[in-house]
């Protein structure tokens, strides 16, 4: 993976950090040069490594807003600053609306998208204070452009999420820049659960213009860019990483008959 730029000396921090889309990210930040603090409620097998470094992981339950702030507290009193964080953590199980009752999808929106929230807030406490601010990264989803039958309140949430960094950028500029990955479909190690073997992955990713599913490390790269200098006059934006998006199926039903 090629380093896009240099973040060292700077600290951040990665919710959901542990593994798939987050360890590509935790990964590439690590290339960069940057000291990163990973956390979720359970840390993962193995810690997550790259160009010689590890992150560090810290538990924490980002539904408790007394434990997230504590924990950029520690943060903050033990790394001195914090100059990223990337709200990663996320997902939601496939379920029709009918299916689950308001309880359990109130449980997708708040892990989705109130979570990212309290995590921001307490952040922004710590990267208002210091010289250079800091930079927060959402990490979006397509689904929330666009109809998502069986994931619903997660798309819903992820709309919310980037209304709620432009809104963000606004109220925090100059000192904390707010942007949105807005991701498409991502090969993890989990991938199999959704689109079952590799022949079900492969075809999925002829969907794709691209002709694959991203990489998390480069997912991981484009949220470097958007932590570093080089994205400095760069914020309340929504950055697109989907491969070119989804070819309409309009297309193939108007040539399935030829």
């Amino acid at each position: 993976m090629a380093t896009i730029t240099d973040l060292s000396g700077r600290v951040a921090v990665v919710t959901g950090g542990t593994r798939g889309v987050g360890a590509g990210i935790t990964r590439a930040l690590l290339e960069a040069g940057t000291q990163v603090v990973t956390c979720a409620r359970r840390p993962a097998d193995r810690p997550v490594e790259a160009a010689g470094r590890t992150a560090r992981f810290l538990p924490v339950d980002l539904r408790d807003a007394d434990a997230v702030g504590a924990f950029f507290t520690h943060v903050r009193g033990e790394y001195g600053r914090l100059d990223v964080l990337v709200n990663n953590a996320g997902g939601t199980p496939y379920r029709m609306l009918e299916e689950g009752g308001a309880e359990r999808h109130a449980r997708v929106v708040e892990l989705n998208l109130l979570a990212p929230l309290t995590a921001s807030l307490a952040a922004y406490e710590q990267m208002r204070t210091q010289p250079g601010g800091g930079s927060i990264v959402m990490i979006g989803s397509v689904s929330g452009s666009r109809p998502s039958p069986g994931s619903a309140a997660y798309g819903a949430a992820k709309a919310g999420l980037e209304q709620l960094a432009r809104s963000m950028a606004v109220e925090w500029a100059p000192l904390v820049r707010v942007n949105t990955l807005v991701l498409g479909m991502v090969r993890t190690e989990l991938s199999h659960l959704h689109y079952g073997d590799e022949d079900g992955v492969a075809a999925v990713g002829r969907t794709v213009p691209l002709g694959r599913l991203a990489d998390p490390d480069e997912v991981g790269d484009a949220c470097v860019f958007l932590a570093s200098d080089r994205a400095a006059y760069i914020s309340g934006a929504s950055l697109l990483v989907h491969g070119g998006g989804e070819r309409p199926a309009f297309l193939d039903a108007a040539t399935a008959g030829n």
